[in-house]
């Protein structure tokens, strides 16, 4: 004798095994089609000169050459790009993550008066900016132009990172903050050895947000810095690539008799100075990884 069960209208039904492998399908297809591009630069850095002028490398190398990377190694204008672009990565995210701090915790302050209108004030100019002149004629008027500041201090504050600081802060206990006061800290040992220490995971956010900003950015540059010998590592790919202003087969020494070395391609050369400037940044995330997803996640909840 069967038995008829009344179904639950409230149970929780598992997923369709069809939809799950179309989801996971749809995923790797993106994935893949995101990563390819750089793997694609990468093979034919690596692969045989003769296959990479006749395009013949599509999804494995073909042949072996790294010659154009000892000729980037050679280069001393790379390296001198690179030396700016760590002086512009390190100073500009020191100033970004203390200027984030340091505009984000008094908008924390519930007794401040007039918060509403700063945070309003602030997200104006967030949305809508001067433009190119006003920025140059800024600049040039301040005496940054052609100098390393001028790549440093336009870029040190960023309101994103301020709203998103303070967003992190307001989900702190409340309850924290005032057992501090309680026990006579002033604000600025609440806020250094209270909050900081507990705001690694947002710290991190704004870190790796500046780190690939500042590495990645080349317009500023092209605009304000004329000067070769100031110029980042993006802005000499700029050159190498767009403008094609400098010649990578000169890279070699003048008693070079490599008979490989002649029969480069500037092509070649321009991918493995793609793969050369992207690893570094690429890197850097493992380190903040740990911190990163938590911080996103939690500077992004609404106050």
């Amino acid at each position: 004798m069967s038995t008829w069960v009344r179904r639950n209208p409230n149970a929780v039904r598992q997923g369709s095994t069809l939809v799950d492998f179309i989801i996971y399908a749809i995923v790797i297809a993106i994935c893949l089609a995101t990563l390819y591009p750089f793997y694609f630069v990468i093979i034919m850095s690596i692969s045989s000169p003769r296959e990479v002028a006749a395009m013949n490398v599509f999804w494995y190398p073909k042949g072996f050459f790294l010659g154009s990377y000892e000729l980037i190694l050679k280069d001393k204008q790379m390296w001198w790009a690179y030396s700016n672009t760590i002086i512009y990565v390190l100073s500009g995210t020191l100033l970004n993550c203390l200027t984030a701090i340091l505009g984000a915790y008094p908008l924390t302050v519930r007794h401040l008066k007039g918060r509403k209108w700063v945070i309003a004030y602030l997200i104006i100019p967030m949305y809508f900016g001067g433009g190119l002149i006003p920025s140059f004629l800024l600049v040039n008027n301040l005496g940054l132009y052609n100098t390393i500041f001028a790549i440093i201090i336009p870029g040190a504050v960023s309101i994103w990172n301020i709203i998103l600081v303070r967003t992190f802060f307001m989900s702190i206990p409340e309850g924290l903050k005032e057992s501090a006061f309680m026990d006579g800290a002033s604000h600025w040992q609440l806020l250094f050895r209270i909050i900081l220490p507990v705001s690694k995971p947002i710290m991190a956010v704004i870190a790796i947000y500046s780190i690939v900003g500042i590495w990645n950015s080349w317009f500023d540059a092209l605009v304000y810095l004329p000067n070769e010998k100031l110029h980042p590592l993006q802005m000499y790919l700029y050159r190498v690539i767009v403008q094609q202003t400098v010649d990578l087969k000169a890279m070699t020494m003048e008693d070079s008799a490599n008979a490989m070395t002649q029969i480069l391609s500037n092509i070649q050369l321009k991918y493995s100075i793609i793969v050369f400037t992207a690893l570094p940044v690429i890197f850097t995330y493992p380190f903040f990884q740990k911190y990163f997803i938590k911080g996103a996640l939690l500077g992004s909840l609404k106050e």
